[in-house]
């Protein structure tokens, strides 16, 4: 049986870089700071669990916070496909920084860009 993503890509330590990098991006990036927190602390340490599980290892999310349910958590927050293409943008810089292997790299970003499709909830506004 093949060793999950997250143990592929290095478990907790790498995530944990993954996490702060990303972040450090996003409170940056004009199309997404808006929509987060001054503070980052509480967003990373979920988003850090919620990823865990999300590439098959421990499921620290469920057990703190019970199921993700991603897309109603995130409903209140205008997610439109500039945001998405923008979240997109930073994780490929991160993992790009991390120095992944590039056939993990292409399956991590398979995964996210599925998911932040899921996640558009509001048109991008016409100008």
């Amino acid at each position: 049986m093949e060793e999950s993503l997250y143990y592929r890509f290095g478990g907790e330590k790498t995530l944990r870089q993954l996490v702060e990098i990303f972040y450090d991006k996003v409170a940056r990036h004009p199309d997404l700071a808006p929509i987060f927190p001054d503070d980052f602390t509480l967003t990373k340490e979920k988003q850090f669990k919620f990823l865990s599980q999300f590439f098959g290892g421990p499921d620290l999310y469920t057990r703190a916070y019970g199921h993700p349910m991603l897309r109603a958590r995130h409903l209140r927050f205008p997610i439109t496909p500039t945001r998405a293409r923008a979240w997109l943008a930073c994780m490929q810089e991160t993992l790009d920084e991390l120095g992944l292997e590039d056939r993990i790299k292409q399956e991590m970003m398979m995964r996210f860009t599925y998911t932040a499709q899921h996640m558009i909830n509001t048109p991008d506004e016409k100008d």
